[in-house]
């Protein structure tokens, strides 16, 4: 139970480092609270490399689509879709990307996936662990390919890391994967991965919301790097 204003309970929400009688942090479990209310977006492993994708959830007919990103790249190999406070997404895609051209100038390789998915998840921890700061509000899908092939990780606000096959984060995030449950299969194709995508994305809107040309956002990471899905490839997929 959350602390009430005015009781005589501690406030433990005041501080992010601050944990209650139960052992909880409420400060993070606030931000993840925020990233509930993001708009979906979902990674999906295939054959030859990752699929991302994000549903802008455009709210006014003024709004120019292309303006709202929702999936950064990271690195040649690296991308990642976020859910939650956009601001802080961009802080965190900043450092991911300075900590990427680091290791290409120390190492001459670029990072591994694996690598950058903990560094990004480790500077999560860090702002939950220090006083003066606050927990980043929000989660992030980093897919990418590496010499180990296609990887799928997912970042809470809290810093915890997991990898996936396939993965949701967002609004309704638990509908998106009961569909990516039933669906998902090994050794999917491109254009299956694409449609695994787009549904579950479909089943995590509420009742009264359709999906039109242009809300969603779709990228790909195989061997030859990152690129986002033309509105031709698109049409192609969903024939």
């Amino acid at each position: 139970m959350y602390p009430v204003q005015g009781s005589k309970v501690p406030a433990y929400d005041k501080a992010s480092t601050m944990f209650s009688p139960e052992g909880r942090l409420y400060q993070v479990e606030y931000a993840s609270k925020i990233v509930e209310q993001g708009s979906t977006g979902i990674g999906v492993v295939y054959r030859d490399g990752v699929v991302l994708a994000a549903d802008k959830s455009v709210q006014s007919k003024l709004v120019i689509p292309e303006s709202i990103e929702k999936i950064f790249k990271i690195d040649g190999n690296i991308a990642v879709v976020s859910a939650g406070l956009v601001g802080d997404a961009r802080r965190l895609v900043g450092i991911a990307r300075k900590q990427a051209q680091e290791n290409k100038m120390i190492y001459s390789e670029d990072i591994q996936v694996e690598v950058m998915a903990k560094e990004i998840a480790e500077t999560k921890q860090a702002f939950t662990q220090y006083g003066g700061l606050r927990p980043f509000g929000v989660a992030f899908i980093i897919g990418g390919v590496d010499e180990k092939g296609p990887k799928l990780f997912e970042t809470e606000p809290s810093g915890a890391l997991a990898e996936y096959k396939a993965v949701a984060v967002g609004r309704n995030k638990d509908k998106a994967m009961d569909y990516l449950e039933k669906e998902f299969k090994e050794g999917l194709g491109l254009v299956e991965a694409v449609n695994i995508a787009y549904k579950s994305i479909e089943k995590s809107l509420p009742e009264k919301e359709k999906l039109i040309p242009g809300r969603i956002e779709f990228a790909v990471i195989d061997r030859n790097g990152f690129r986002r899905l033309t509105d031709k490839e698109l049409k192609q997929a969903f024939r």
